[in-house]
């Protein structure tokens, strides 16, 4: 007779909590923050209300986990992206083209640069990204010299930020990434 293993309670909490989140990205991308009620959150995770609020304050406090996941997602797309063997400013256009590749993802423009500033607010979406790829990218400027990298972060950031949401709206990429080239190259010296 075979033994079945019993998962920990803390495996089956980790488990509802990540079907929440994923049903929550699904929806969020599909019909937006606010067109998304809970009621059809937990339908899509297969749980109970009980099990959403156990897990999450609000409707809100669970997009904040699905922002955080996807801002997670970028940094590490970013990551593996590689820059071995490149000097300081070709790894920062790598990791801007790693960025622009990983906004990609259908439905991750919307979310991370429309939907998140208006739900979250800009110092909460900030703090978000200081975590992940903001961290990345000040560290990045702070090997090309840059003493004082967050402000110059925050400008290079606003403007990938505009370019993906222009390629996610259909605009070509060659003229946006041409520009976003020019602009790190004139930055860094």
């Amino acid at each position: 007779m075979q033994e079945i293993k019993r998962r920990s309670q803390k495996e089956r909490s980790d488990t509802m909590r990540a079907a929440l989140v994923a049903a929550g990205r699904d929806l969020f991308i599909r019909n937006g923050f606010a067109a998304t009620g809970t009621p059809d959150i937990v339908a899509a995770a297969g749980v109970t209300r009980g099990a959403l609020y156990h897990h999450f304050q609000d409707k809100t406090d669970l997009f904040a986990a699905v922002v955080e996941a996807e801002a997670e997602a970028i940094a590490a797309e970013i990551d593996a992206s590689g820059s071995i063997g490149l000097t300081p400013r070709e790894t920062l256009i790598q990791g801007g083209e790693a960025f622009l590749a990983a906004m990609r993802s259908p439905g991750r423009a919307r979310l991370m640069l429309v939907e998140a500033p208006a739900v979250l607010g800009v110092d909460r979406l900030a703090r978000i990204d200081a975590a992940t790829g903001g961290r990345t990218l000040e560290l990045a400027l702070q090997e090309v010299g840059i003493e004082a990298p967050g402000p110059l972060a925050a400008l290079l950031s606003a403007a990938y930020d505009r370019a993906a949401l222009a390629i996610d709206l259909g605009q070509p990429p060659g003229p946006w990434r041409a520009a976003l080239n020019h602009l790190v190259r004139g930055a860094i010296r």
